[in-house]
């Protein structure tokens, strides 16, 4: 009874000895570290604007989603009401500007080769330029289909969608093909 005693006061000892300050939940700044936008990097490439991105909108995301997702389910007329008047198309093989009108009609016919199709979402990210002049929501996804005549494919994209007063007026993208799956 003695021993349990003596370790009983030995540990209010000792926790009355240890650092009892009270966790404030204001965040206390170090005064050696220093902000991302404050660092000047000296990087071995350059370009006009380097480190010109914030964070942009949410519902410039939504509204490049909810387009794909239209797309995906075969819904042509409510996917094109996500773009604006004219859109600049930079494709594998295509460069070039095209009205709504003709947007829908490539999509119709690229979407009516298609039995089914699915979209398995990897990430996305909306940013806006620190001078608020360009805006861009960049998608990373796999595509997954079967044509019309039952040949199965797939691709990893990359879509970069720049966006003007809420509505797709550009789409730059980049895909690379997968491996079929080994058996």
């Amino acid at each position: 009874m003695k021993k349990f005693i003596l370790f009983f006061l030995a540990g209010i000892a000792f926790n009355s000895c240890s650092d009892q300050k009270s966790e404030s939940k204001d965040v206390v700044k170090d005064s050696t570290s220093v902000e991302p936008a404050a660092v000047k990097m000296n990087y071995p490439y350059t370009i006009d604007h380097p480190d010109n991105w914030d964070m942009g909108s949410a519902e410039n995301t939504m509204v490049a989603l909810s387009g794909l997702k239209a797309y995906e389910n075969g819904n042509i007329d409510d996917c094109v009401k996500y773009f604006g008047d004219s859109v600049r198309l930079e494709f594998d093989g295509l460069d070039t500007k095209v009205s709504r009108d003709s947007l829908k009609a490539m999509f119709t016919k690229s979407r009516a080769g298609l039995k089914s199709m699915q979209v398995k979402m990897d990430d996305w990210e909306s940013v806006i330029s620190k001078d608020k002049s360009e805006e861009y929501v960049s998608i990373w996804y796999k595509e997954i289909w079967e044509d019309t005549k039952g040949k199965k494919d797939s691709l990893a994209q990359m879509d970069d969608l720049r966006m003007k007063n809420g509505k797709i007026i550009g789409i730059d993208q980049k895909s690379r093909k997968l491996p079929a799956k080994k058996m």
